[in-house]
């Protein structure tokens, strides 16, 4: 018996030290399959648009939460309301103002597991020159070395000046702003 422990103690040693040997990151984003996309209510109807252009850095590995790290950066002037008039409209200066403040980001400061592939991220929300806190629930999914993150979280949209003057009305424009998306990451293998 005393000799099965010790087997089963070296099988453990070697599988623990054969894993974290071919321990996964997942950083390389695939941003042709990634979205950033928003919803949101005008005047009773819901709508909903995305972001065409934005760039995204990430090292994550779920064995190691605390190294986890999220810099995603978007190009305001991308939008895609559906509509042309639309998009004219929101990147001016009562909106996004996107010729003093051409992008938005996203930096996180901590991800946490919630159990089975859910997890939250927390970081700042830099939106026209203003920078708040915000908290995501997502899940992440990974098949071999391809991996995926889905989540949402909503903004009020007045708290980043979004829609200034004649557009503060809630009433037309909704305040709560829904954030979604979808990044396709592959990994890299081996010790970091």
């Amino acid at each position: 018996m005393n000799n099965s422990i010790k087997h089963f103690f070296r099988t453990s040693l070697l599988l623990l030290l054969s894993s974290q040997a071919n321990a996964l990151e997942f950083k390389n984003v695939q941003p042709n399959e990634s979205t950033v996309s928003f919803g949101y209510t005008q005047m009773g109807v819901p709508m909903d648009g995305k972001f065409n252009k934005f760039s995204a850095q990430i090292s994550f590995d779920p064995g190691q939460l605390a190294k986890a790290q999220a810099r995603i950066a978007i190009d305001v002037n991308s939008i895609d309301t559906g509509s042309t008039e639309a998009n004219d409209e929101v990147v001016g200066k009562l909106w996004f103002d996107s010729k003093t403040f051409p992008s938005a980001s996203f930096v996180s400061s901590g991800i946490k597991a919630l159990g089975g592939n859910r997890y939250e991220a927390t970081g700042k929300l830099s939106i026209k020159g203003r920078t708040l806190d915000v908290s995501t629930p997502l899940t992440f999914q990974a098949a071999g070395k391809r991996g995926q993150f889905d989540g949402a979280f909503s903004i009020k949209r007045l708290d980043y000046g979004i829609g200034e003057g004649e557009w503060r009305d809630v009433g037309t424009v909704a305040n709560e702003i829904q954030i979604k998306f979808h990044l396709v990451v592959n990994a890299t293998s081996g010790k970091k």
